[in-house]
C-alpha cells in the first residue's frame, strides 16, 4: 500500500505541469459555476450545494485525521451537516469493529456542530428529522457574533481533534474574523477548510448580486490570515489531485501550535 501511494503523490506532483489537463478543469470550473452544477448533488437525500471532487477530499480528510468534533459555519439545506455526520458515524463504526465492541448508533462523543445565520425552518426540520440528527448540534447566529463565538469555544473544549470548515458569508472581512475565531480551535495535524475561494479567480461579472468578488473573498482573507499565522499552511496538494475544487488554496493543515 506504501508503493501504491508514493505512485499517487508522484502523479498529483506532476498535475500542475500538466498544462492541457490543469486548463481543462479550469473551463469545466468556470463552466460549470455558471450552470450551477453543485446545485444537483445530495447526500442522504438533502441537498449539500458541493462540487463531489471536494467531498471525496473531506472523506479523505476525516478519515486520516478522525475528528470527535466538526464545526461548519453555512448551513442551507444541511447536506453537509449529514454528510460530516455520516463520516463520524463510519469512524464510530470502523473503530468498533476493529476493537471487537458493539456500538448504540445514537450514542457517540463525536459531534458536527453548525452554524447559521438564518437556519430555515424546513430545512432545521429536515435536518432534526435524519437518521444522523443525533450527532449534530445546531447554532442560530452570525458566526462572527460574540455570543455566537462564545457558544462554539464552550462546546470544543470538551474535544480533541477539531476539523474546521467555513461556507457562509463569503466577503474577505467575514472569513477573515471566522478564521480569527475558529481556525485556533483546528487541532494540530487537522484542516481548516475554507470553501469558495475560487471566488478570487472568477470574473468579478459572476457575482453581481453578491458582496463578494475578486479582491474580496475567502481567498483574500486566507492570504491575509496566514501572514501572521505560520502554525498553518495550505496542503496545494489537494487542489492539484482535485483538479476541479471550489476551494484553491482553501485546504489549510494546522503544523504547529
Amino acid at each position: 500500500m506504501s508503493e501504491f501511494r508514493q505512485e499517487v503523490a508522484a502523479r498529483v506532483a506532476e498535475i500542475p505541469s500538466n498544462i492541457e489537463l490543469c486548463d481543462s478543469a479550469k473551463l469545466f470550473t468556470r463552466a460549470s459555476i455558471s450552470s450551477k452544477y453543485s446545485y444537483n448533488f445530495a447526500w442522504q437525500g438533502r441537498p449539500i450545494i458541493q462540487y463531489p471532487q471536494d467531498m471525496v477530499a473531506m472523506q479523505e480528510l476525516i478519515w486520516q485525521v478522525k475528528p470527535d468534533l466538526i464545526i461548519e459555519t453555512g448551513i442551507a439545506h444541511g447536506g453537509s451537516l449529514i454528510f460530516s455526520a455520516s463520516m463520524l458515524a463510519l469512524l464510530d463504526i470502523s473503530e468498533a469493529i476493529e476493537g471487537g465492541k458493539t456500538i448504540d448508533p445514537n450514542i457517540s462523543k463525536r459531534k458536527v456542530l453548525g452554524i447559521d445565520i438564518d437556519i430555515r425552518a424546513h430545512n432545521r426540520e429536515a435536518i432534526e428529522a435524519h437518521p444522523m440528527s443525533s450527532r449534530i448540534e445546531m447554532i442560530q447566529g452570525s458566526s462572527i457574533a460574540p455570543e455566537v463565538i462564545k457558544q462554539v469555544q464552550e462546546v470544543a473544549q470538551g474535544y480533541e481533534r477539531i476539523l474546521v470548515c467555513f461556507d457562509s458569508n463569503h466577503t474577505h472581512e467575514h472569513v477573515l474574523a471566522e478564521l480569527e475565531a475558529y481556525a485556533p480551535l483546528t487541532s494540530v495535524g487537522s484542516y481548516c477548510v475554507v470553501f469558495d475561494s475560487i471566488i478570487e479567480d472568477l470574473p468579478a461579472d459572476m457575482f453581481p448580486d453578491r458582496p463578494w468578488g475578486p479582491g474580496d473573498n475567502p481567498k483574500t482573507a486566507v492570504w491575509e490570515y496566514l501572514k501572521a499565522h505560520p502554525e498553518f499552511e495550505i496542503d496545494k496538494s489537494i487542489q492539484h489531485k482535485l483538479l476541479v475544487t471550489v476551494a484553491p488554496d482553501g485546504y489549510l493543515k494546522r503544523v504547529r501550535r
